[in-house]
C-alpha cells in the first residue's frame, strides 16, 4: 500500500475546484512553520534550496535535489509538489530513472520544465520537450502512485521572442502528453493569463507569483487560475533580511540585531524539548 496515498489524493482533490495558494519552503524549518500557518500543501523551490546549500539556482545535482525534496516531505504530513528541474537527463531513460527515484521521496506532484539550462539552446525542441513529458508521465504511472505531472513552459524565463505565442503552443503539446497540471512562469497580465486558462482546457494552471503584478488571489481565481505558487520568493525575503541586518553589522550598528524574531517563539513552534544543555537562542 502506498504510505503517501493519502496526501497524494489530497493534492488531486485540491486541484478540483477553487483556487489554493501553494508556498515554497526550502528547508524542514520552513516547511514546518508554513504548515504550521495551514496551508494545504507544499512545493519546493530549486533557487531556495541552493541558496541555502550556499549555490546558486540550478547548481544543485539530482541526488541533492532529491534530498532536498525528501526533507521536505519528510517534515509534515502535506503533500508537497517537486520543483524537478528539467528532469535531470540528457536522454528519455535518464529522465525515467530520475522521476522514479522523485515519486520515491513521498512527492505529491513533480514538475518537468522545458529550459534546458544552456544559454546557447535555452529550450528543449518542442518535440524533446514532449518526449521527455511523455517518459516522465510513464515512469508515474509504472510507479503505481497518484502523483500528479505538472508541464512546465518556461518561454517567459529564457527570452524567447514571442514567448506567450510558444507557450500557448508547448501546453497544448504537454496537456496532450499526459500533463495533469500547466504551468507558465513569468505570466503577469490577466490577457496572458486568460490565454493560458483558455488553452489548457480542463487541465489546472499554476500561476507564479514571486513579486508583486497587481493581481490579488481573488483577481486570479476569477481568471480560472486553480494554484499559485511563490517560487524563491519567501527564501528571498529571508536572505534580504540577513544582508540588510549583515551590512548594519558591518557598519557598526547592533540594533540590526533588533528586527530578530524571539527565539522562545520559535522553540515555542517547534516543541523544542532541549535536548542539548546550550539554549540555541542564545
Amino acid at each position: 500500500m502506498d504510505p503517501f496515498a493519502e496526501r497524494r489524493a489530497a493534492f488531486r482533490a485540491l486541484h478540483a475546484e477553487g483556487c489554493f495558494l501553494l508556498p515554497n519552503p526550502w528547508d524542514a524549518g520552513s516547511a514546518r512553520y508554513l504548515a504550521g500557518q495551514g496551508f494545504k500543501a507544499l512545493a519546493t523551490t530549486s533557487s531556495g534550496a541552493a541558496w541555502a546549500r550556499g549555490l546558486a539556482d540550478g547548481a544543485l545535482d539530482l541526488d541533492a535535489t532529491l534530498a532536498a525534496i525528501a526533507e521536505i516531505v519528510a517534515a509534515t504530513d502535506l503533500p508537497v509538489n517537486a520543483d524537478f528541474g528539467h528532469g535531470f537527463g540528457e536522454g528519455a531513460a535518464k529522465v525515467a530513472e530520475a522521476v522514479t527515484r522523485c515519486v520515491a521521496t513521498g512527492v505529491a506532484g513533480l514538475s518537468v520544465e522545458d529550459a534546458t539550462g544552456d544559454p546557447a539552446r535555452p529550450l528543449f525542441p518542442l518535440t524533446e520537450s514532449v518526449a521527455r513529458l511523455r517518459v516522465a508521465r510513464d515512469a508515474i504511472d509504472a510507479s503505481g502512485a497518484d502523483v500528479m505531472l505538472v508541464g512546465r513552459a518556461e518561454c517567459f524565463l529564457t527570452g524567447h521572442p514571442d514567448p506567450l505565442l510558444e507557450s500557448l503552443l508547448r501546453i497544448t503539446a504537454y496537456r496532450d502528453a499526459g500533463a495533469d497540471v500547466i504551468y507558465v512562469p513569468g505570466l503577469t497580465t490577466a490577457s496572458q493569463i486568460e490565454s493560458v486558462v483558455r488553452v489548457a482546457g480542463p487541465c489546472p494552471v499554476n500561476v507564479l507569483v514571486h513579486r508583486p503584478i497587481g493581481l490579488s488571489m481573488a483577481d486570479l481565481a476569477a481568471l480560472g487560475v486553480r494554484r499559485v505558487s511563490i517560487g524563491g520568493a519567501l527564501a528571498a525575503i529571508a536572505w534580504r533580511a540577513v544582508t540588510e541586518a549583515a551590512t548594519r553589522l558591518m557598519q557598526g550598528d547592533l540594533d540590526a540585531l533588533g528586527a530578530r524574531m524571539p527565539g522562545g517563539d520559535l522553540d515555542k513552534f517547534f516543541a523544542w524539548r532541549g535536548q542539548s544543555s546550550t539554549n540555541p537562542t542564545e
